[in-house]
């Protein structure tokens, strides 16, 4: 239970770890935290402020950190919703059907159309057969309506991250811990339950390490340790990039560093190299980011390249599995394959006939979406039946033998979810198929190499593809910025140029992929389809975004370079008022849109717009100092 002030009281549990020492662990300090005042928010959302200036931005628990400035005090369960939206707990009645029994804390607020999905997602589908513990994740859609902070400290965290671990706003995500046993007391023979956490993040592989310490200790002692886990989460740093943060959850620190955005691509996300912290009845574990994307894409490995252009271009595409595992990792390592490119597309890593959209998406009035679905239903081979690309996994487990070599399939061929594991289109790739790659990740399996440094392989393949694609469409997109000196700090930033497909080809000739990349292929036939794509059109809008705010940031300091004093002595009172509520404009613009204009911009701006307030009648002053701080 948490008391006024956000202090945990203490409550039964297990053995845990100790508090970490200031700077090294989850407690004690609100370092990294200061609310901003005034922006109170209900249901202990959050509205916070950037560390000032010294505070390192680390936050209690992040390695580096220096003291923070002085705070305004927490609101209970703040530093929970950084991380979690709630925890829920999804059991099975026997009139009632699958039914949420516990949320946490109290005060989360889930619609009821969001406790409606959270219900059908947090189970297997019958056919499944999932004795025993099983983990997976899955996605929906939030429930519309609801107040989003555009101030929020988190917003401002999320700029620093890659694209692929970006939140989106209008989804949730749930990542389940289900057990299923024989239970000769219960009616129905079995226990069946499921905990899960529900979050914006998409941060799979640190909340399914939560699970598996916090889950089997859970379905023993029930609600009171769920209390205790949620106070401990309460008690975490800000989910800051780039930082060492150390994570208590019930005797366990762990570890865990965020990638950002500035880090060199394909480097790992493991925490490498790290002392221990001493710890009483604890120890560190080490959380890792990203997942194992070749055991995941095993089963189909020969048919890898394609898989990639499809999800390149936003096409629908379906997995078939036997289990919800099976099904959510595949979908998420379809989804990272065109990393650092985001995608843009909707995504279920766990899908059922019961989902809101199930309708939407299986509808034959009109063309397949573009969505990935992960599916175990067999009810599915026979509804997605006229989707044009249908993926078939088995069980997925560590490679041991070479796969065998599954030829394209055709989609007539797929009649029941028990047809033969294999990849069913008629989609005809637009590059050669790049053999060598399909060589050396046979021979890894040949020579027992691990998993881990298998999938290492696939992801700088993956990488490397990527962008080759994507540099030639960079390279153009920077020639759409105007010249720096057709910025005038007395005129309107600059337009962009617009982005003309014919022009950008006719660059390909010289400065294509071919550069970066052996493959050779139709790279302009894929360009094209790419440009109609709904990631051509979430890149470029995000491209188009950045360059804008850079325009603005160079106006900006432009403004600053000139004597904006000897300019309005120059001309009338009404210039020189109208000058500087322009002026406060851009500041007020430069702080909401965060834009790339450095500390020192934005002093010598607030200077000028004071000196100038100064050389007016004291009337105006007194009016021009009450509209706003300069």
């Amino acid at each position: 239970m948490v008391v006024p002030g956000g202090a945990a009281r203490p409550l039964p549990r297990g053995p845990r770890a100790a508090s970490p020492p200031r700077g090294a662990g989850g407690g004690g300090s609100r370092q990294g935290w200061c609310r901003r005042p005034g922006h109170v928010t209900r249901g202990g959302a959050m509205a916070l402020r950037e560390p000032g200036p010294g505070s390192g931005g680390g936050g209690a628990g992040a390695e580096g950190g220096q003291d923070a400035e002085p705070c305004l005090a927490l609101l209970p369960w703040d530093r929970f919703s950084a991380w979690l939206h709630c925890v829920c707990v999804v059991g099975f009645d026997l009139e009632l059907g699958q039914a949420v029994e516990v949320i946490y804390p109290p005060h989360s607020k889930l619609t009821d159309k969001e406790k409606t999905s959270i219900c059908y997602l947090s189970f297997p589908d019958s056919n499944s057969g999932c004795l025993g513990d099983t983990q997976f994740c899955f996605r929906f859609r939030r429930s519309p309506g609801r107040k989003v902070s555009l101030c929020c400290f988190l917003d401002q965290l999320d700029r620093d991250l890659p694209v692929y671990l970006k939140k989106d706003p209008a989804y949730y995500y749930g990542y389940v811990y289900f057990r299923q046993v024989r239970d000769k007391s219960l009616k129905r023979g079995y226990f069946q339950k499921s905990l899960v956490l529900i979050s914006k993040l998409p941060y799979v592989h640190l909340f399914r390490t939560v699970l598996k310490q916090i889950a089997p200790e859970y379905f023993e002692k029930s609600e009171a340790f769920l209390e205790a886990v949620c106070s401990d989460v309460d008690r975490w740093p800000p989910p800051i990039p780039g930082e060492i943060l150390h994570l208590p959850i019930m005797g366990i620190i762990m570890k865990l560093r965020i990638p950002t955005y500035r880090d060199k691509p394909g480097t790992t996300q493991i925490v490498q190299n790290m002392h221990q912290i001493c710890i009483p009845s604890g120890y560190v574990k080490c959380i890792k980011i990203s997942q194992s994307v070749f055991r995941c894409f095993c089963p189909v490995f020969f048919h890898i390249q394609m898989l990639w252009e499809l999800v390149l271009l936003g096409e629908p595409l379906v997995v078939m599995a036997p289990s919800p595992s099976e099904s959510s990792e595949t979908v998420l390592a379809l989804v990272s394959c065109i990393s650092p490119l985001k995608y843009c597309s909707d995504f279920r890593p766990y899908f059922t006939i019961h989902d809101s959209e199930f309708k939407e998406y299986t509808t034959r009035t009109q063309a397949p979406p573009s969505v990935i679905l992960g599916v175990t239903n067999p009810f599915f081979a026979k509804t997605l039946q006229h989707w044009p690309h249908i993926i078939r996994i088995g069980d997925i487990k560590l490679p041991g033998d070479i796969p065998k070599q599954v030829k394209v399939k055709k989609l007539k061929n797929l009649k029941t979810l028990d047809s033969k594991p294999g990849v069913y289109t008629s989609y005809k790739p637009y590059l050669n198929k790049d053999e060598e790659i399909v060589k050396q990740l046979q021979k890894g399996v040949q020579q027992k190499r691990p998993t881990e440094a298998q999938s290492v392989i696939l992801r700088r393949y993956f990488l490397e593809l990527t962008e080759s694609f994507i540099i030639p469409l960079e390279r153009y997109v920077a020639s759409l910025m105007p010249l720096q000196k057709c910025i005038s700090p007395w005129k309107s930033p600059p337009q962009l140029r617009h982005f003309s497909q014919d022009e950008f080809m006719k660059t390909l000739e010289k400065a294509g992929p071919q550069l970066t990349s052996g493959l050779k292929g139709d790279w302009i036939g894929l360009y094209r389809h790419f440009l109609k794509s709904p990631n051509f059109d979430g890149w470029f809008r995000s491209r188009q975004k950045e360059m804008t705010q850079k325009l603005e940031a160079l106006h900006l300091e432009a403004l600053c370079n000139e004597n904006l004093v000897f300019w309005s002595q120059k001309h009338t009172e009404v210039e020189a008022v109208d000058l500087v509520l322009k002026l406060k404009n851009k500041l007020l613009q430069a702080d909401r849109e965060r834009l790339p204009v450095k500390t020192d911009t934005l002093k010598k701006l607030q200077a000028h717009i004071h000196d100038i307030i100064l050389a007016l009648p004291d009337d105006l002053q007194d009016i021009l100092l009450k509209t706003g701080t300069t």
